[in-house]
């Protein structure tokens, strides 16, 4: 199967699955997807972050954000006001992941149609 839409020849199931790797590293695990999606509906706040996400744990959202930094998903802002006030933004790099995000929203949708029957 070619997984790469226009092409016809064959391509090396390797090559398919690297930038797929890649790109599953930058996403993976059930948390990062759902923190992009709360901070691009505006809760730009850890508490804001966390509440708008059920479940998630304080010391998990503080390493995904770590890492989705690292990554250049996000921003991480300091304003020296007092107390200190830090607020995270989605990046226009990880706006690039929009397409995806509803591709999965999609598919969930359906997937949940496909089990429960709804």
């Amino acid at each position: 199967m070619i997984l790469t839409e226009g092409k016809t020849k064959h391509i090396d199931c390797l090559e398919q699955m690297l930038p797929i790797r890649d790109a599953l590293d930058v996403i993976s695990g059930k948390w990062k997807v759902l923190i992009l999606t709360s901070i691009m509906h505006g809760n730009r706040r850890f508490t804001e972050i966390q509440t708008s996400i059920p479940k998630i744990n304080p010391k998990v959202l503080s390493k995904e954000l770590k890492d989705m930094e690292e990554h250049q998903l996000i921003k991480r802002i300091v304003h020296d006001d007092h107390p200190v006030l830090i607020e995270y933004i989605a990046t226009d790099y990880s706006r690039s992941l929009k397409k995806v995000m509803m591709e999965l929203h999609s598919w969930g949708i359906n997937h949940r149609k496909q089990l429960l029957g709804k």
